[in-house]
């Protein structure tokens, strides 16, 4: 939320956080499904891209 000021609508930043929160959670399901799997190249992809979110 760096590029959000004390003048951005609360509505604006709610909606941020909530999409936020899905990517997460999709991230999240997808770690799991790659792991179950045991596919270690998507496991490593995965977090990569966690890590950008982070």
């Amino acid at each position: 939320m760096s590029m959000m000021n004390r003048n951005t609508p609360k509505s604006l930043i709610k909606l941020n956080e909530v999409h936020r929160a899905n990517i997460e959670k999709r991230l999240a399901h997808r770690l799991e499904a790659a792991r179950a799997k045991g596919n270690h190249n998507l496991v490593k992809i995965l977090e990569e891209e966690k890590q950008l979110i982070d």
